[in-house]
């Protein structure tokens, strides 16, 4: 026989077992008697008979108890209840159907209200080893979690988030067994769609405005930016976090620069009319390339290192020759091209003038031809195009996508037909407060379970923000606090762990984002 441990009854008025559990033990023992003489067919037929003949007769059975009224009084209160208590109520529901009648009974006798009792029937088979979630409000949701002091709290107390559909449709069968299935799962509350543990590392010894950043090609640990005293670093953020190179010779500030395909090499540009090459490895420029205007972004070719692409003040894209320095074509805007960035095959180039104009632009990748294909207009404000970004896929278009943002505040979200030259069709749009700086803008990685899209920003404020593009009314999710001054410069590296960010003093904050299960 089970033994069974005495307690008190409960001050919440929850049921336990009190000390005149002797008095039923004698009850407890039938029950078990009955439910043993219950496996043999010729014992239950017999039982059976007795029963209706005693019943014909007029007679009643005295001190028989139903054990599901005992299964009820033996409910554990508390996840760590003694483990021969639950022992004996899971005896006494052996062979026990679950029913309606007896869920009612059970929450009746704890004497908790409706929404308590529709959580605990539909709480998961591993309830007891629950553990409490970390739950954070953030800008966009500021509110909506509700603190918890225990893993229990959501069956007795808390109501559920979830609707009225998802109540009808988890209406699933109680089981004692420890295997969990998908419509068992615990409903968590959703944690920050972007939340990280802290700073993984800070680069200070910049001394002037960081104003463009990147991590190097399919690289997590190789960061490098450029300053407004023309300085590019390069440095890694792998432990220990250190500085590898101090590239020096653009006389005035760096406005873009990229790395090769197999981050051997660093094409930069600046305000002083020039594009400089550099050579990682030994940290020195191998060629200059000279202009008549101001360079102001630059990219290599995805496919084909050989060639670099360039906008300008002068209104032009201009291919060089890598190895040779040489131009080998030009394409005319009726602006300044101030951002821009090649399609994952190389076919294609999408930039951004001064006047909130987005081109696409088709390129031969074995001549470097270009023609001019689409044009499309982002606002009806004239505002430079800051960022210019595209990704092969997004979960919300189903495609190829690409982002603008505009130094008057707008965030634009295009799918892209590359099929149609690289035709831009809006998504969705998202109007921020306008900038006086000029600040640079970004994807966040995808996440597998939402279905919203998510950029990274900088803001003037000295925070870094994330939106969500799809929800304009409350589209801030998170924010990282950790900066004196406006932050220009986001950059998330190929792992999609760490998050680097620059502001107008020189300080670049490594962020380490939290592991997702």
């Amino acid at each position: 026989m089970i033994s069974i441990v005495k307690q008190s009854r409960d001050p919440s008025g929850v049921w336990t077992v009190s000390d005149e559990v002797t008095r039923y033990q004698s009850l407890i023992e039938m029950a078990e008697e009955e439910t043993t003489e219950r496996i043999g067919s010729k014992t239950m037929a017999t039982t059976t008979t007795t029963k209706e003949e005693n019943y014909n007769n007029g007679s009643e059975k005295e001190n028989v108890v139903d054990p599901e009224f005992f299964s009820c009084l033996l409910q554990p209160t508390t996840a760590d209840s003694d483990t021969d208590y639950i022992g004996m109520r899971r005896l006494l529901l052996f062979r026990k159907a679950e029913s309606g009648y007896r869920r009612r009974l059970d929450w009746r006798c704890n004497g908790k209200g409706y929404v308590a009792y529709r959580n605990y029937i539909r709480r998961p088979r591993n309830w007891e080893s629950l553990q409490s979630p970390s739950l954070q409000s953030t800008p966009g949701n500021s509110g909506r979690w509700l603190q918890s002091s225990s893993p229990l709290s959501h069956l007795f107390e808390v109501d559920s988030l979830s609707s009225s559909r998802d109540l009808r449709s988890s209406n699933h069968r109680t089981s004692f067994s420890s295997s969990i299935s998908d419509s068992d799962q615990p409903r968590r509350r959703v944690d920050p769609a972007y939340s990280f543990v802290g700073m993984h590392c800070i680069f200070d010894q910049c001394k002037a405005a960081v104003t463009v950043m990147k991590f190097g090609h399919m690289s997590s640990d190789i960061l490098a930016y450029g300053a407004s005293d023309g300085t590019l670093t390069v440095c890694t953020v792998s432990e220990p976090p250190s500085v590898l190179k101090q590239l020096s010779g653009h006389s005035k500030d760096v406005t873009d620069f990229d790395f090769s395909s197999n981050n051997q090499y660093i094409a930069s540009t600046s305000m002083d009319k020039t594009v400089r090459v550099w050579e990682l490895s030994r940290g020195v420029c191998i060629r200059v390339i000279y202009g008549v205007p101001s360079q102001l972004c630059i990219r290599f070719h995805p496919v084909n290192n050989n060639f670099l692409s360039a906008g300008n003040a002068n209104k032009e894209i201009t291919v060089f020759n890598f190895s040779t320095g040489r131009i080998i074509n030009k394409l005319v805007f009726n602006s300044e091209v101030t951002s821009m960035d090649h399609d994952h095959t190389g076919h294609l180039i999408f930039c951004g003038d001064s006047q909130g104009c987005i081109y696409s632009v088709s390129m031969d990748s074995r001549s470097g031809t270009l023609s001019r294909a689409h044009r499309h207009r982002t606002g009806k404000r004239k505002s430079p195009v800051t960022t210019v970004q595209y990704r092969s896929f997004s979960l919300l278009a189903g495609g190829p996508v690409l982002l603008t943002c505009t130094q008057d505040g707008s965030l634009s979200f295009f799918s892209v037909a590359l099929e149609i030259q690289g035709y831009l069709t809006l998504r969705c749009s998202l109007k921020l407060a306008p900038r006086v700086h000029c600040i640079r803008a970004s994807f966040c990685p995808l996440l597998s379970l939402e279905k919203g899209e998510y950029i990274v920003a900088g803001s003037e404020d000295s925070n870094v923000y994330f939106y969500d593009l799809t929800k304009p009314k409350h589209a801030c999710v998170n924010k990282l606090q950790g900066h004196r001054f406006p932050v220009v410069g986001v950059a998330w590296n190929h792992g999609e762990n760490l998050l680097a960010s620059s502001d107008l003093y020189g300080v670049v904050i490594v962020w380490k984002r939290a592991k997702t299960s």
